[in-house]
């Protein structure tokens, strides 16, 4: 996240929570030994602590449903500015659970350099850019049917793989040229800037998906309608059918979106890759018509 982005986020969350019970200063973080880190490799350490971030980000999420402070829409999102975490002034469960997080990445930072780690890098390692499933230049290519209207074609080119992001230039219905499509690791995408009503999704996904897995988060349409969906992964398996192997989650959904002053219920399929968090199927049944749509990988084009 870009440093001033960070400090807006920050400067933000003292002014709204001046009013809360807890004094920030009084979340201190739960000593961890580095020691029981000594014998990691590097990588091993990266990740890891990368684990704890989107751990201490869901924290600060369940606080920001419950005080109402849009404390994800300031910038902090699934890489944790922890002063800005602190600022939440979390209570009870949420302060505890934030306490034992920060002691643990702390501790992980300790043997970091301990071990003579160099910075995370951005950039995926050999062993997981292989693991993947997509590589750079590649082209999804999608259906989208919205109610009885006509199939339109949506298309993603991948320009880079980074560490917890996908990038995409992305050819939507309605914009007059290719825009900027980002999504994390997990699949969770980031507002499209342009186009036609697209629906996309916040914070409902989280890596390493198993079945029965249970997930919440937020289903939003870009003229700014949002609804509450909740998930659960029904089946895994390996799919094939494009030129190579996506491993998927199948995940039934149910919430409510808006509807007319009111809200209706939407309940659907979506069916993403585990390990890049890539969609191949979405299938959406509302009263809103903005959010019943189909979405189906159709084909993936070879980089040009």
């Amino acid at each position: 996240m870009p440093a001033f982005r960070s400090a807006v986020a920050a400067a933000g969350l003292l002014m709204l929570l001046a009013g809360c019970a807890t004094r920030s200063v009084d979340v201190k973080p739960l000593p961890s030994d580095p020691a029981a880190f000594s014998h990691w490799p590097c990588e091993a350490l990266y990740t890891e602590a990368d684990k704890v971030q989107r751990s201490a980000a869901d924290v600060a999420y369940t606080v920001d449903e419950r005080v109402g402070n849009n404390i994800i829409a300031l910038g902090v999102g699934a890489t944790v500015f922890w002063p800005a975490m602190l600022a939440m002034r979390p209570d009870g469960p949420d302060a505890a659970e934030l306490a034992r997080l920060r002691g643990r990445y702390d501790a992980l930072q300790s043997a970091l350099g301990q071990r003579g780690c160099p910075p995370q890098p951005d950039t995926l390692s050999v062993e997981q850019l292989a693991g993947m499933p997509l590589k750079v230049g590649e082209r999804l290519v999608y259906e989208e049917r919205r109610g009885r209207t006509a199939a339109r074609e949506l298309g993603l080119r991948l320009q880079s793989l980074r560490r917890d992001q996908l990038e995409f230039r992305a050819d939507l219905p309605g914009a007059d040229k290719p825009v900027r499509w980002q999504q994390d690791g997990a699949g969770n995408i980031q507002p499209p800037s342009a186009g036609d009503t697209v629906v996309y999704w916040t914070r409902l996904l989280r890596p390493e998906l198993g079945l029965g897995d249970v997930l919440a988060g937020e289903l939003r349409n870009t003229n700014g309608e949002q609804g509450r969906v909740r998930g659960q992964v029904v089946a895994t398996g390996v799919q094939t059918g494009f030129g190579r192997a996506f491993d998927a989650a199948v995940i039934e959904l149910y919430g409510d979106v808006p509807f007319r002053r009111h809200t209706t219920r939407i309940d659907g399929v979506m069916v993403v890759d585990r390990k890049s968090g890539v969609l191949l199927r979405l299938e959406l049944r509302s009263s809103n018509a903005d959010f019943a749509l189909r979405r189906t990988l159709l084909r993936v084009e070879p980089a040009a």
